[in-house]
C-alpha cells in the first residue's frame, strides 16, 4: 500500500536523522573538552597576576599571597584546571573577581545581546550571499556577475572595525540617520523600533565579510550544478528557467553551502568582539575586552568557552540541516 510504505519511509528517515544527530553530539564532546584545555592554559600564559589586578593599590606581597591562596591560584596549574573543570561539569563557572557576581549570569546576559547582533548579521549575510551567488552564476561573466564579484571582493578585504568607523562617520555623524552606539537609547526608547535602529549599523558591518564568503561559494556551487546533465535535460523538456534555477540547481547547490553558513555563524559571533567594541554594543565581546584588561580570568574563561561551544553547536546544526536536505550524507 502506498500510504503504509510512505509512513514506513518517513519513520526510517526520522530514525536516521536522530541517529545522525546523536552521533554528531557524541563527536562534539571531545571537541568541547579540548576547548576547555585550550581556554584554560592559554589564559594561564597571559602575563600578570590576577590578585595584583584585583587589589590595585592594596597589592602588598602579603595581601597578594593571601588572595592567591583564597582564590586557589597558588596551586599547580593542573590542579587548578581539574577544580575548574569539575565545577564546570556541575554548572558552576565560578565568580567574577571584578563584578562580584556569578560568571554564568554575566556571560548569559551578555551573550543574549551578542546573539541578537550575530543572529541578525547571519540572516543578512545568508540572504544577501545566497542571492548574490545565484545572480552571479545565472549571469556568469556578465555585468551583474562582474559588479557583484567586485563588491564581494571589497567586502572580504575590508576590516570590520574600519568599516564600522566609516559607517559611523557617514550615517551617524554626517547624515545623522542612525544611532552609533549602544543597544537602546539612554533616555526613553527600549522598544523594538529602538533596538532595530541601533542594530542596523553593527549588523551590516558584521555581515559584510561573511556575505562575500557565502556569495563566492554559492556562485561556484551553482555553476557546477548548472553544468550537470539533468539540468540540461530539464531545460530541453521546457521547464521554465526560474524553476530550473531555484527548484533544481539551487536545492542541489545548497547542500554545499549550508556547512559554510554554519562556519560563518561562528565567524560572526567571534567577529562581534571588534564590532561590539566599535559600536559600544553590550555583548560578550565588550565583556571579554574589559575582563582581559582587569585580569578577570574566570570571566574570560567562561566567555570564551561559551563562544567556542556555540561555534561547535552551530556547525553541528548545519550538519543536521545538510543531512535533512541530502540523506546520503549520513550513509
Amino acid at each position: 500500500m502506498p500510504g503504509a510504505s510512505r509512513v514506513i519511509h518517513m519513520s526510517q528517515r526520522s530514525h536516521s536523522i536522530w541517529r545522525y544527530t546523536g552521533e554528531r553530539l557524541i563527536a562534539a564532546v571531545p571537541v568541547i573538552f579540548g576547548l576547555t584545555v585550550i581556554v584554560f592554559f592559554i589564559m594561564a600564559l597571559i602575563p600578570g597576576d590576577p590578585a595584583t589586578a584585583i587589589l590595585g593599590s592594596y597589592a602588598t606581597p602579603d595581601n597578594v599571597a593571601s588572595l592567591n591562596a583564597q582564590l586557589g591560584l597558588d596551586k599547580p596549574l593542573w590542579q587548578q584546571y581539574l577544580t575548574w573543570l569539575t565545577n564546570l561539569m556541575q554548572g558552576d563557572f565560578g565568580r567574577s573577581y571584578s563584578l562580584n557576581r556569578p560568571v554564568i549570569d554575566e556571560v548569559l546576559e551578555r551573550f543574549s545581546a551578542t546573539l541578537v547582533l550575530a543572529g541578525t548579521a547571519l540572516i543578512i549575510c545568508a540572504i544577501m550571499g545566497l542571492l548574490a551567488g545565484i545572480l552571479s552564476a545565472v549571469y556568469q561573466y556578465g555585468v551583474t556577475d562582474k559588479g557583484l564579484t567586485l563588491m564581494v571582493l571589497i567586502g572580504i578585504s575590508t576590516p570590520a572595525f574600519w568599516l564600522g568607523l566609516l559607517l559611523i562617520l557617514f550615517f551617524g555623524v554626517e547624515l545623522r540617520w542612525l544611532p552609533v552606539s549602544g543597544m537602546y537609547e539612554i533616555y526613553g526608547g527600549g522598544d523594538l523600533p529602538d533596538l532595530l535602529r541601533h542594530l542596523v549599523l553593527p549588523a551590516a558591518t558584521l555581515a559584510l565579510v561573511a556575505t562575500g564568503v557565502i556569495a563566492r561559494l554559492t556562485r561556484g556551487s551553482m555553476l557546477e550544478v548548472l553544468r550537470q546533465d539533468y539540468i540540461r535535460t530539464a531545460r530541453a523538456k521546457g521547464v521554465p528557467e526560474r524553476n530550473v534555477v531555484l527548484k533544481h540547481a539551487f536545492k542541489a547547490a545548497l547542500v554545499s553551502v549550508i556547512p559554510v553558513i554554519g562556519i560563518q555563524a561562528g565567524f560572526v559571533i567571534g567577529g562581534a568582539v571588534y564590532v561590539e567594541t566599535v559600536f559600544q554594543w553590550p555583548g560578550i565581546g565588550r565583556m571579554l575586552v574589559t575582563a582581559i584588561a582587569t585580569r578577570d580570568i574566570l570571566l574570560v574563561q567562561g566567555g570564551v568557552l561559551v563562544v567556542a561551544a556555540s561555534y561547535v553547536l552551530f556547525n553541528l546544526l548545519a550538519d543536521v540541516l545538510q543531512n535533512l536536505i541530502d540523506p546520503r550524507i549520513s550513509s
